[in-house]
This record gives C-alpha cells, structure tokens and sequence, in this order.
C-alpha cells in the first residue's frame, strides 16, 4: 500500500511537469492568455508592440520541391522576469520560445 504522502508528492510533481508543458506554448500579457494560432492583430491588441520584430522568407515544401514561399516573422518580448519569442508563419502564431 502506498503512502498517502508519496501519492501527493507524485500528483503534486505531475501537475508540475503538466504546467511546464503548458507554458512552452502560452504566453500571458496582463490577464490574456496568447495561445497557439492567434493572429498577428490578436497579439498586437492584447500585447500592443513587441520590443523587437524580425522577418524572413522561407521556401514551402512539398516533399522535396519548393512550391512557393512564406514568410516568418519572430515578435521578441523582452521584460525584466523573462524573455519570449512569437513566431508567426504568415499571420498565424506557429510557436512561443
């Protein structure tokens, strides 16, 4: 039989790991929750202007042939506790680092 201590510290170590994968792919501005697949306008209105944007071109593939191209853009938002970076593919949210 279990200790109902270890079952806690199990449960209580899984909610942890849980909340670490949660955040890889949030990012809070005030009380707003940014989320995967918002738009560029979304972020803007609830983030306002990132500390820094960059953008490039990159190929679209299809298996091994290029069909067109798309562009990336990388939003950094750097404050005192942490830094952030929102990649965009096109206008949608493809990442949070």
């Amino acid at each position: 039989m279990r200790h109902p201590r270890n079952t806690a510290l199990a449960l209580l170590l899984a909610g942890v790991a849980s909340g670490a994968a949660f955040a890889d792919d949030t990012f809070r501005c005030g009380n707003i929750l940014i989320e995967l697949g918002m738009t560029q306008a979304q972020v803007l209105e609830h983030c306002g202007e990132p500390t820094s944007k960059a953008e490039e071109t990159e190929p679209v593939r299809s298996g091994p042939q290029v069909v067109g191209t798309t562009t990336v853009s990388r939003w950094t938002y750097a404050s005192y506790s942490s830094t952030r970076v929102l990649v965009f593919d096109g206008d949608k949210l493809r990442s949070i680092d």
